[in-house]
């Protein structure tokens, strides 16, 4: 079992917690002072109280939690959030509100979810040709709608 170490940065901030023991994903909570509107159209920011400290070779992956998206139209603005590794300072939530109402993010609720994933060391070579694929360059669309 991996364990990662975290750093409460408020004292009224929750540890990420699994909904599940099978559960991929780690949410995280909304560490706020009292309720937050977000209006239609718009992105506010949503702290958790929390720094992470990833293992070095992978990174946080922070997804829209599915319940919050589609039940009240909130997700990550980003879509995806990436935390690097070597970051320290706090997990700060970016919500979209994609409805057509205002929304409310109330302290300690559930705003997101972490999956810690590997992230192997590359290095990039420059080439004057690449390897040949059935697929080629075919771009977008192009393995049909199946």
């Amino acid at each position: 079992m991996m364990r990662i170490r975290l750093k409460k940065l408020r004292s009224d901030a929750s540890l990420p917690t699994a909904g599940s023991p099978g559960a991929a994903g780690w949410d995280l909570r909304a560490c706020l002072d009292g309720p937050v509107e977000i209006p239609p159209g718009q992105t506010v920011r949503v702290g958790t109280g929390l720094a992470i400290a990833v293992p070095e070779g992978y990174f946080g992956a922070v997804f829209a939690r599915s319940g919050l998206s589609v039940n009240e139209g909130l997700r990550l603005a980003n879509c995806v959030g990436v935390c690097d590794s070597d970051y320290r300072g706090e997990y700060i939530i970016p919500l979209y509100n994609d409805s057509s109402q205002p929304q409310t993010v109330s302290p300690g609720e559930r705003i997101a979810q972490l999956v810690i994933l590997p992230c192997p060391s590359v290095s990039f070579e420059e080439a004057d040709t690449l390897p040949e694929t059935l697929r080629g360059a075919s771009g977008f669309g192009s393995t049909g709608k199946e």
